[in-house]
């Protein structure tokens, strides 16, 4: 029985490498759960936009994400202008660093504002120029030298800190996203990445915290994010995806890129086994020419050899982590690729972990838009969606920066901001001034003395600096 509607509804904005998909939704409140009722969806397939989870011809994507999110504003009745939107790319890193703040009081307990202002912190840590932090996520607090703190608030102490995970990414490419969306007409409430969003999607909170490992093999890119605890502990991003099988596919059989894919989605099988030696597809030839026979137990050879590729890939990325053994709640696979039969059993023997599954949106409630949006492929837009109600984690109030949320066409020129520019004028008698106030200038010297004195630099910044 069905006690109640949020009013509420959120669009959830999935910009992929192979697909644009949006999806509007909204939770129903019952009796004892929340199901999530999905009011319309639309998609559109990108073939050059996004490469590597990267947009790379805006005018392709502005286009793709125009049509998708009109298709989901018809099936909705919507005038769709706020998204949630996923960000992905084998730029993205996953960097540990550390932030504390003083506050103003010792008697009084931790509030969340403190929180929020240690967080605001943390996405103004310095780190290079053409880079930006998507988000900065809290793993365990100190407060006044205790250290693992899982909860602060409501804590006394004078000095809060943290150690944060910080997903870092290139700062163009966000740009690029957030410029795909301003020139929609359309407004991001939060960026996302993607494995993120997945996550939210077809995680339950038991294997958050038994500790497990979601992977998401999309078309460009696979990402990782491991939690444990319920806390998010790491993140990695791979360049090998769905489209690696393909392109793997096409070499190997000898076939157009089209007729690659339609093999994978088709006949695609991780074990050769299920294949008997002479089965094979007739494949259209070019013009005037017979048609190809390709062996599917070939197809399933290729398709299993990058697959296991990608598991070797998170298994040693687990390893590194430091949570090698510690995932009770194993590998929850989603993604397009996840759909490949045999997957699973793939990464259950290179990883060696026995809890091994496929991540489906979990919690729909049942109607036809739903079922479009039921299977691992679309874990990312339902999880946006998802995200408008629930958070990665309770503890901080928001996952992405509120500063970076808006892209302007023409951004105003940078100015100090420590003093407002000076007239023209003004500025310069303070030069003639400074001038006549000047020592005379030794004369410069050269060899290698000299070229020591202009690479030598006091070094400033933080442990994020370099990477």
């Amino acid at each position: 029985m069905t006690t109640g509607i949020d009013d509420k509804i959120v669009v959830g904005l999935d910009i992929g490498s192979t697909k644009v998909c949006a999806v509007a939704g909204r939770i129903l409140r019952h009796k004892d759960h929340e199901t999530l009722e999905v009011l319309g969806v639309g998609e559109t397939f990108l073939a050059d936009g996004v490469a590597k989870g990267s947009v790379v011809n805006v005018n392709n994507t502005v286009e793709a994400i125009r049509r998708a999110v009109r298709e989901a504003s018809n099936q909705s009745n919507l005038n769709i202008h706020l998204v949630n939107v996923s960000f992905s790319g084998s730029h993205v890193t996953s960097v540990k660093s550390s932030g504390s703040i003083t506050r103003s009081s010792s008697g009084d307990e931790v509030q969340m504002e403190d929180i929020d202002h240690l967080l605001s912190d943390m996405y103004r840590t310095t780190i290079p120029a053409d880079k930006e932090i998507i988000h900065a996520l809290p793993m365990d607090f100190v407060v006044d030298g205790e250290t693992n703190v899982q909860q602060p608030v409501g804590r006394n102490g004078v000095k809060l800190g943290a150690d944060f995970q910080l997903i870092i990414a290139q700062a163009n490419a966000a740009r690029n996203v957030r410029k795909c969306i301003s020139r929609n007409n359309l407004t991001q409430d939060t960026m996302m990445l993607s494995a993120l969003a997945s996550g939210l999607a077809v995680l339950t909170d038991e294997e958050k915290y038994a500790g497990v490992a979601l992977v998401d093999i999309g078309g460009g890119t696979t990402e990782m994010a491991i939690y444990h605890r319920n806390v998010l502990r790491h993140v990695a991003v791979f360049p090998w995806a769905g489209n690696s099988v393909t392109s793997d596919i096409q070499s190997g059989c000898k076939v157009l890129p089209q007729q690659a894919e339609q093999l994978k989605r088709k006949f695609g099988n991780a074990n050769p086994g299920e294949y008997k030696i002479n089965e094979v597809v007739a494949v259209p030839g070019l013009s005037n020419r017979k048609p190809k026979d390709v062996l599917l137990k070939n197809v399933a050879v290729i398709i299993e050899d990058r697959l296991r590729e990608i598991a070797a890939l998170v298994q040693a990325e687990i390893t590194r982590s430091g949570y090698d053994g510690k995932l009770l709640g194993g590998i929850v696979l989603t993604g397009g690729s996840a759909l490949i039969p045999g997957v699973e059993q793939i990464f259950q023997r290179v990883t060696g972990m026995e809890e091994v599954r496929v991540g489906y949106p979990e919690h729909l409630e049942p109607n036809p838009r739903a079922d479009l949006v039921g299977d691992p492929a679309y874990a990312t837009a339902v999880g946006l969606v998802w995200a408008g109600y629930k958070t990665i984690d309770n503890r901080i109030s928001f996952i992405s920066d509120p500063g970076r949320s808006v892209y302007n066409e023409e951004p105003a020129p940078m100015r100090p901001a420590y003093s407002p520019p000076a007239p023209t004028a003004t500025r310069e008698r303070e030069r003639e001034r400074e001038r006549e106030k000047a020592p005379e200038k030794e004369p410069e010297s050269s060899g290698l003395l000299a070229w020591l004195k202009k690479a030598v630099r006091p070094i400033r910044g933080s442990e994020t600096d370099t990477y």
